[in-house]
């Protein structure tokens, strides 16, 4: 979305999430947290950047152990791998994956 802004602060008032910004460089995309949960369930990200050519979407953040591991088993699966692994800084890595139906998530491996 060209204004991600406007949609963390909708989600924030509708279900009572708390946005937590991740720099992109010269704008932030936003993790958004269930009230008291450190941990993210969603991002709300820009249509730029690495997001770009990203339909709009709920991106869910599905935590798992060993992301490297889990990429892999994606591609063998028949998934895709949408965006390489990158960086989340404090919250981890985290890849965006398609299954072989066509949805898209994200697999985040927190920091340990």
């Amino acid at each position: 979305m060209a204004d991600a802004s406007s949609l963390r602060d909708f989600y924030a008032a509708v279900a009572g999430w708390t946005p937590a910004d991740v720099p992109m460089g010269d704008y932030a995309d936003y993790c958004m947290h269930p009230t008291g949960d450190a941990k993210p369930v969603a991002g709300i990200c820009h249509a730029r950047g690495p997001n770009a050519d990203l339909p709009p979407q709920w991106l869910i953040y599905i935590t798992v152990t060993d992301l490297d591991q889990s990429v892999q088993r994606c591609r063998e699966k028949g998934g895709k791998v949408l965006r390489e692994l990158r960086s989340m800084g404090s919250y981890g890595r985290l890849a965006v994956i398609q299954d072989p139906a066509g949805a898209v998530a994200a697999l985040l491996e927190p920091i340990k």
